[in-house]
């Protein structure tokens, strides 16, 4: 019996502080509490205790999706040539999986790259991305023996540029959309 009250107690502590009660057991007057109902919902309201299934306001958000973000798609197209292991619009992260990069002259190690971009904003602007390359070399003869590293890489300026030239070309597009549309 007592942990059935015990169990109420608790059950009735989260309920209230989750539904934004102060303090449950506060002195009121009868003469505070307005009578009709529609008042008291207004004053609990004003005073931000208790809660609504839905507002009164039925107006929808405001959403960026990826197809409207040149910065996103162009990161998309460029990197075509590898499979994602993650792309997160609303994360700002894009990672590929590893992919070969051996050369020819390097047949002593097997050389795989993982290529990371992450949106710093939503302009197109040099600073607004970041180009992260990681290199993972294994050995042919052990290649459970791998060693991974992040890497300065011209590569990773060469992707860089070409995002951003790609979004830029995409921008100019989208500003000769909209002046024909409004024309």
């Amino acid at each position: 019996m007592k942990i059935d009250k015990l169990i109420i107690c608790i059950l009735f502590s989260i309920l209230c502080f989750t539904s934004g009660c102060k303090n449950p057991f506060k002195y009121t007057d009868a003469n505070e509490i307005p009578v009709n109902a529609e008042e008291r919902v207004a004053k609990n309201i004003e005073e931000g205790r208790g809660f609504t299934w839905s507002s009164g306001n039925k107006q929808g958000g405001v959403f960026d999706f990826a197809s409207s973000n040149e910065l996103w798609r162009s990161s998309i197209e460029v990197l075509d040539f590898v499979s994602f292991s993650n792309a997160s619009y609303s994360g700002g992260i894009i990672i590929t999986d590893w992919f070969s990069g051996n050369t020819k002259k390097d047949k002593s190690n097997l050389r795989e790259l993982k290529i990371t971009v992450r949106f710093l904003s939503n302009e197109i602007r040099a600073d607004g991305i970041e180009i992260i390359i990681h290199e993972k070399v294994c050995s042919k003869t052990e290649i459970t023996k791998c060693k991974i590293q992040k890497i300065k890489s011209e590569i990773g300026n060469e992707i860089k540029l070409a995002i951003l030239k790609k979004a830029a070309f995409l921008k100019k597009e989208n500003t000769k959309k909209k002046k024909k549309k409004k024309n």
